[in-house]
């Protein structure tokens, strides 16, 4: 599996959130070496709580698929996942989930807490963190400089 491939794919989602305004977040949802789902945040746009990267992507894929089983399937996500997120992710049967930046406030893949592997679960779900850390990092830190820039403005 080429994680380096499909966190640029990630990336590029990342992207589009970011032209659009929202906080830099992209994944795509990867099974069989093929992506199945793609998203990125859409919160300030959709006016959502939910719409999150990780949210977005499990609805394409559920919806090009016809099933919101993802059992085999990897998610490559730019910024560690919430805990709304992870229980999805979990939810969904998820077998990885591949990121690139923690996220120090409320990660839950280890940085704050780790709910995809919560033993009491009755699915835990492999982590693999830091694909493209620096890219992923850079992009997310450059849009909340800008925001605290203009705000002093």
């Amino acid at each position: 599996m080429n994680h380096e491939y499909f966190m640029n794919e990630a990336l590029i989602e990342a992207k589009k959130a970011l032209a659009k305004n929202e906080v830099p977040i992209g994944a795509v949802i990867v099974r069989e070496g093929e992506i199945i789902g793609r998203g990125h945040n859409l919160c300030e746009t959709n006016n959502d709580a939910t719409a999150h990267a990780e949210i977005m992507a499990l609805r394409n894929a559920g919806q090009g698929l016809g099933t919101w089983r993802l059992n085999g399937a990897l998610i490559y996500v730019t910024i560690e996942p919430c805990p709304m997120c992870a229980g999805a992710l979990i939810n969904s049967r998820i077998e990885t989930v591949v990121y690139g930046a923690d996220e120090p406030k409320f990660g839950s893949a280890g940085s704050q807490i780790n709910l995809l592997q919560f033993p009491g679960f009755n699915h835990q779900v492999r982590i693999i963190a830091g694909i493209q850390k620096e890219e992923c990092e850079n992009l997310i830190k450059g849009f909340f400089k800008t925001l605290r820039e203009r705000k002093k403005k």
